[in-house]
This record gives C-alpha cells, sequence and structure tokens, in this order.
C-alpha cells in the first residue's frame, strides 16, 4: 500500500499514523477531572487531514485518512486498550471522513473557512463516538473528559487556522497540483 503513495502523502499518512496512536495512548492518561493528554494531541489529525485535502483534493485526503486509521488502530491495540483502540477506530473514521466531506463542500469559501468548520463538526462528532464507546458504563469521569477534550480540540482548532494556511502555502509552492486552483 505504501509504495502507492508519493513522499507527501505517505508523510501525511505518517503523520496521521503518529498523532492517532500517541493520542490513544495519552488518552489513558488524565490531567484533571476534565482532560486527558491526548486531547492536546489529537487535533493535529484534523490538520493533518485538511492540509492533505487543500493541496492534494478529497480523494487523496480519504486515503490519507484510511491509511492512518489502517496504521493507527495495529498501533493503538499495541499502546491501548482493545476497548480505546477500537472506539478510536470508529471515532476517527466517521469524524475525519466526515471533515473531508465538510470541507470538500466549503473549498471555494473564504480560505480559513474550510478547516475551521470541518474540525469544529469532526471534533464534535469524534468526541461523542470516542468517549461514549471508549468509557461507557466504567466508572470514570468519562463525560467531564469528553467535554474537557472538545474545548481542547475547539481552541486547537481555531489555533490549528495559522499552521494550515502556512503549511498549505509552503506545500502548494512545492508542489502544485489541480486541487490547489
Amino acid at each position: 500500500m505504501f509504495a502507492l503513495l508519493s513522499a507527501p502523502l505517505l508523510a501525511a499518512v505518517t503523520a496521521m499514523t503518529v498523532v492517532v496512536a500517541a493520542s490513544n495512548y495519552l488518552v489513558q492518561w488524565p490531567i484533571n477531572d476534565w482532560l486527558t493528554w491526548g486531547a492536546l494531541t489529537y487535533p493535529v489529525a484534523f490538520l493533518v487531514t485538511d492540509v492533505t485535502n487543500r493541496v492534494h483534493g478529497p480523494a487523496m485526503a480519504r486515503k490519507v485518512v484510511y491509511a492512518g486509521f489502517a496504521c493507527a488502530v495495529v498501533l493503538s491495540i499495541l499502546l491501548a486498550s482493545p476497548r480505546i483502540a477500537l472506539a478510536s477506530g470508529s471515532a476517527f473514521l466517521c469524524a475525519q471522513l466526515m471533515d473531508v466531506f465538510v470541507f470538500n463542500r466549503l473549498r471555494n469559501r473564504v480560505w480559513w473557512l474550510p478547516p475551521f468548520i470541518s474540525t469544529i463538526l469532526g471534533s464534535v462528532l469524534d468526541t461523542g463516538l470516542f468517549f461514549s464507546l471508549a468509557f461507557a458504563g466504567q466508572n470514570l469521569p468519562w463525560m467531564t473528559w469528553a467535554l474537557g477534550d472538545l474545548g481542547v480540540k475547539l481552541a486547537m482548532g481555531l489555533v490549528l487556522v495559522a499552521p494550515f494556511r502556512a503549511l498549505v502555502s509552503l506545500m502548494t509552492t512545492a508542489t502544485p497540483s489541480p486541487a490547489t486552483r
């Protein structure tokens, strides 16, 4: 599968895998009753998807999502519990594919709107699915973790708009494609 990916797409798949696997490991460690360490790393997955979508188009962004999903689930099973790995995989796939769809629908709007809105909607879906599948029924403050996690994802969605712009500018200068026009 990786032999079929160009160097930039292989880099995106690798970045996605690292972000998701790290987040799945870090979500097991709470910072407090409102937040886990995974909340600080996972929003970068939306950045990877959105930059890929802008530079290479939605078909390639979906390939990165699928490949990142496959690699991350395998690594997550090794780094986290099977329940967290499966919850993460389910939430990741749904949220990232929705992110690609929403981003693409907003593609021709002002530059910051597609990554911001797609990240917000994807984050809400991801958070609801992940925390309910991973922790419901356990004696853990998972609802407050979900609220804290969502708050961080929403804040990061805003903060990551600037790196999105910089990465897209850098990548389109290096490798222009029809998806960027």
